[in-house]
């Protein structure tokens, strides 16, 4: 098949399915969609208007929502199974996954990402200081509970890398390219992000930057 991701750089959901895609070696065609857009031929494809989207246009296949293209793609491709181990292990994952997909992208990455980039390209505003606070308190508060799961358990879903990891690295990633993280007093989970950010399916991610804003200095550093 021949994939063309619609994706946008710092959207957590389009991170993840790279990251997968990577990791199973599926080469696809990357075409970058602001979703504030709205374009009609997007939303023709996606009612939702949300990235990512995932086509093969020659096979008529369009495949919408990040966790139902992840199934296809663990139902299709063999190599590299991101949900191992045995079905409490990859409920275990599933869980996880759900985790950081809704209560840490609605507590930290989308307060970050509204604040720090829409209002500036969409509505040219300032951010709001306290909801940017607030975001960065609750990232703290989130690390906790990953150094803990660091603690008791060798990868973040269990004995196994897996889909609980790239979904932790993605939204991980987008929050510290926006300034959102305070690495100091996290040091399980800053050595497992170290070890994700050398894995090649990571790498392409840390060379992207966006036109509006600059990461930390740290943020494409293997060793930080």
């Amino acid at each position: 098949m021949a994939w063309q991701l619609y994706q946008f750089p710092l959207c957590p959901f389009s991170r993840k399915v790279r990251l997968l895609l990577g990791e199973k070696g599926v080469g696809c065609e990357l075409l970058r969609e602001s979703p504030w857009d709205q374009r009609d031929e997007f939303v023709d494809m996606n009612p939702a208007g949300q990235t990512p989207v995932l086509v093969d246009r020659a096979q008529n296949v369009v495949l919408i929502d990040s966790n139902a293209i992840c199934d296809f793609l663990e139902e299709t491709v063999e190599r590299a199974t991101m949900l191992p181990g045995t079905a409490a292990n990859r409920a275990e994952v599933r869980r996880l996954v759900a985790w950081f997909d809704q209560k840490f992208h609605d507590e930290v990455g989308r307060p970050l990402m509204y604040e720090r980039m829409e209002k500036r390209l969409v509505h040219r505003q300032s951010p709001d200081a306290r909801t940017l606070r607030e975001a960065m308190r609750l990232a703290n508060s989130h690390l906790d509970y990953v150094d803990w799961l660091l603690d008791h358990r060798r990868w973040i879903g269990g004995p196994l890398f897996s889909l609980a990891d790239l979904a932790a690295a993605a939204h991980i990633s987008v929050a510290d390219y926006l300034g959102g993280i305070d690495w100091r007093g996290h040091e399980r989970t800053r050595h497992w992000y170290s070890g994700m950010k050398s894995r090649p399916s990571f790498r392409p991610l840390l060379g992207e930057r966006m036109e509006v804003i600059v990461p930390p200095d740290h943020y494409d550093k293997l060793d930080f």
